[in-house]
């Protein structure tokens, strides 16, 4: 029995919730506790880093924990729905810092409450995505369900990669402060009630033989699942590359491209950006898959976001006095990226079918947790690396007792720093996109043409 329309639209509306939550947190936490509150660039890029690691162990074992369950409401259900509402509660905290603190107690709030976000949105990030092949009878249907999800997801970052600054300062007025703990209390609400509408909506149609793997055995299924692996580290590297580049951006407007107003041209980059990443994945996409395999789209969209990265090395050695000239790298960059988004999820779906015909065993939530834990794993380096941009340039908020809306941040900052933060935006993710093409073109196997075959073996 094929998926109504109903189910497929409460778990896209799943999707757009989860990753609101997830772009606030991968492209405003440095922002906020560094530029915000005043955080040491290198201590906030550490404590990411470090929060990225502690899910290299969390992740699998939260999947493992999900094989395991078994209950009157499925799986997945229930630590989809623990999971949000513990993380919605995070996330407000985790933007709502106390006042009285400052130095160390500052380090050590930001430290703890993002290590609790990444775990709780583990907690409801694995079971969302697990779920696809327990609900969904044949290849395509599952494609289709991961390009909506994908799509939605897309509509979901986008909407507050183009909005947060705009709300923040409507809200907070001259106090991003403030603007930042009222606008996460309404994403955070957001995303317990568009999941909520999921759980109700979805229902496991079909038993999935989800053996519960030991943690042993779970390691060894992801190191001899070679094409999982091979999809792991393209997305890490594709992922880490786009997210130096969005850690970045609000610096760029603030104290590069400049202006008393800085914020309303990042608005209205993030809204024509946002708005080309939606029309990627749900128009470009479709257009381009039935002309070509998932795999020569691949190729392609990362050879566009290739050259939209070089366009903007170029454009930003002349004047940039407009905010509309960025549109052009914006369009390559933006438009690769959402179609990615779609294709990774793609790509690491099908290798549950490989896994199982090559080890004997389906393991959806330990190959999916890989999923989560590489995108946060790739965000943690991103920031990283993005706090040593911002530590060895110097770029920071300055003290002032003027209003935000009448200061130009650009003015002070030097020819050299801001060279420095091109450079990094640019010429570091384009090494990191031709390395994920050179893995991907040596290793990856899975065509469709064997994945098709791989499908007609196990059914049999």
């Amino acid at each position: 029995m094929r998926l109504s329309w109903k189910e497929k639209a409460s778990y896209g509306l799943g999707a757009v919730g989860k990753d609101m939550v997830y772009m606030l947190s991968a492209s405003y936490v440095l922002y906020y506790f560094q530029d915000v509150l005043g955080v040491s660039a290198v201590a906030m890029g550490m404590i990411l880093l470090a929060a990225r690691v502690f899910d290299a162990f969390n992740d699998p074992i939260m999947g493992v924990i999900v094989a395991k369950t078994n209950t009157k409401w499925g799986k997945f259900r229930p630590w989809l729905m623990i999971g949000t509402l513990t993380n919605a509660a995070i996330l407000f905290l985790m933007f709502a810092a106390p006042p009285a603190l400052d130095g160390a107690g500052m380090i050590a709030y930001a430290a703890i409450t993002y290590i609790l976000w990444g775990v709780t949105y583990t907690m409801m990030d694995i079971p969302y995505w697990s779920m696809i092949p327990a609900f969904t009878r044949t290849g395509r249907e599952r494609e289709g369900l991961t390009t909506l999800a994908r799509s939605c997801a897309g509509v979901g970052s986008a909407l507050v990669t183009i909005f947060t600054m705009m709300i923040v300062h409507a809200i907070g007025g001259n106090n991003e402060r403030a603007g930042f703990r009222w606008y996460a209390l309404i994403i955070a609400v957001l995303f317990v009630v568009f999941i909520t509408i999921t759980c109700i909506a979805i229902k496991e149609k079909s038993t999935v033989d989800m053996q519960s793997p030991s943690v042993g055995q779970m390691f060894k299924a992801l190191v001899t699942n070679d094409q999982a692996m091979v999809i792991v580290i393209a997305i890490v590297l594709i992922n880490t590359s786009i997210y130096v580049t969005s850690n970045l951006v609000i610096y760029f407007f603030k104290y590069d491209f400049g202006g008393t107003g800085w914020y309303n041209g990042y608005t209205l980059f993030n809204m024509f950006g946002g708005a080309i990443q939606i029309l990627s994945m749900m128009v470009a996409y479709p257009m381009l898959r039935r002309k070509y395999t998932n795999i020569k789209i691949f190729y392609i969209t990362l050879t566009s976001a290739i050259i939209g990265y070089v366009v903007l090395f170029g454009i930003a050695f002349i004047n940039m006095s407009n905010v509309y000239i960025l549109f052009i790298p914006a369009f390559f960059i933006f438009a690769a990226n959402g179609v990615l988004q779609v294709l990774t999820t793609i790509f690491l779906a099908n290798t549950v079918d490989y896994g199982e015909l090559k080890n004997g065993r389906r393991d959806e939530s330990v190959i999916f947790s890989m999923q989560t834990f590489v995108v946060k794993l790739a965000s943690g380096i991103a920031a990283f690396v993005a706090s040593l941009c911002l530590s060895i340039n110097n770029l920071s908020k300055q003290d002032t007792t003027e209003a935000e809306q009448v200061i130009d941040f650009a003015k002070d900052v030097s020819a050299s720093a801001k060279l420095g933060l091109r450079m990094t935006m640019t010429i570091l993710p384009v090494i990191g996109l031709f390395i994920a093409i050179a893995i991907f073109a040596k290793k990856f196997i899975l065509t469709e043409e064997k994945v098709q075959e791989i499908a007609e073996q196990l059914h049999k």
